[in-house]
């Protein structure tokens, strides 16, 4: 089962991952990337010392950067091996106002606890998706809000990804935005709002990128409506940010 392959990836993966995986977001080419999105969850989040649900926190790297900037954080994650070396940069970071818990997220026993909670690239890892969803509703308090940082369509047909499945039999899926915003809705969510990736400098629209219009012809740039149509559609298939109130 794919849950299964979640809580034994660390010891299949092998020293070098684990090394990796502990010193997120620095050993990561992707690291400024990173560093971009949780700067642009921050400034949507309720200011600190608010209380922070870290959903899939893994070893723990997001959850001790928000614990610096003054949140009290609870990370969350199924597989015990990550919540260790999530303790382990506990003490490294010295981050007492963060406390790890083992469980799944699709079973969580949280009712009205947080201001904020985050899935930070976790969610596409569920097998339910809309019972993940929930369990973040009940967590939240009124008016707390949820963020998530997915990958949009394509993300589980790509090579990579099918080369995890197979080697470590986990989940990974597409995580769309407009997947995200259907799913809060009939949770009772009471607004959605998607930002695109912040690491994107140009959004481009069906492979057209905006800086050289030109590339298309005039009369379909006159028509305002249809372009923001065309553009919202699009957004809603990538990846990106969602920020979700209760």
């Amino acid at each position: 089962m794919p849950k299964a392959g979640e809580i034994t990836y660390l010891q299949l993966a092998g020293e070098a991952s684990i090394e990796h995986a502990t010193n997120k977001p620095f050993s990561d080419e992707r690291c400024g990337q990173f560093l971009i999105a949780l700067g642009a969850i921050r400034m949507r989040l309720p200011p600190p010392p608010a209380r922070l649900l870290d959903l899939g926190c893994g070893t723990g790297w997001t959850s001790c950067l928000f614990a610096k900037m003054g949140y009290d954080v609870v990370g969350q994650d199924i597989a015990p091996d990550m919540i260790h070396y999530a303790n382990v940069n506990k003490q490294r970071y010295q981050t007492p106002n963060v406390r790890f818990t083992i469980c799944d997220y699709e079973h969580m026993q949280f009712v009205d606890e947080f201001d904020g909670a985050v899935f930070f690239d976790c969610l596409h890892h569920a097998e339910n998706e809309r019972l993940a969803l929930q369990m973040v509703y009940r967590a939240l308090r009124p008016g707390g809000v949820c963020i998530t940082h997915e990958p949009g369509e394509g993300h589980g047909a790509a090579e990579l990804s099918r080369q995890v499945v197979q080697q470590f039999n986990v989940t990974e899926k597409d995580m769309p935005p407009a997947r995200i915003r259907d799913l809060c809705r009939e949770i009772g969510f009471s607004k959605f709002r998607f930002l695109p990736d912040p690491t994107l400098a140009i959004i481009g629209v069906y492979g057209v990128n905006l800086a050289t219009p030109q590339h298309r012809e005039r009369t379909w740039w006159r028509r305002p409506i249809t372009l923001a149509r065309l553009l919202l559609d699009r957004r809603l298939k990538v990846g990106g940010l969602c920020v979700i109130t209760k």
